[in-house]
């Protein structure tokens, strides 16, 4: 089964080889057919903590690293 990837904006660096990626995404309302936002908060791997507060990164998902990290980042998008 191929890996998910997502994208987002890093909310937080200050933990060690750590991100805090937002990721957003958006679907129609079932009864209202409103365009709603929906966000959720991912810990993502930086192993040589190159992503800084406000990058676009894409992640992907990996073994666990630790207790809550199961995503790791894969590229950044400017």
């Amino acid at each position: 089964m191929p890996k998910r990837i997502l994208q987002g904006v890093v909310v937080s660096d200050k933990n060690d080889k750590t991100v805090v990626v937002r990721v957003e995404r958006r679907f129609a309302h079932p009864l209202m057919q409103k365009t709603v936002r929906r966000s959720k908060k991912y810990k993502a791997h930086d192993a040589e903590n190159q992503f800084k507060v406000g990058d676009m990164v894409s992640i992907e998902e990996c073994a666990p690293v630790s207790k809550d990290k199961r995503w790791t980042v894969v590229s950044n998008q400017s």
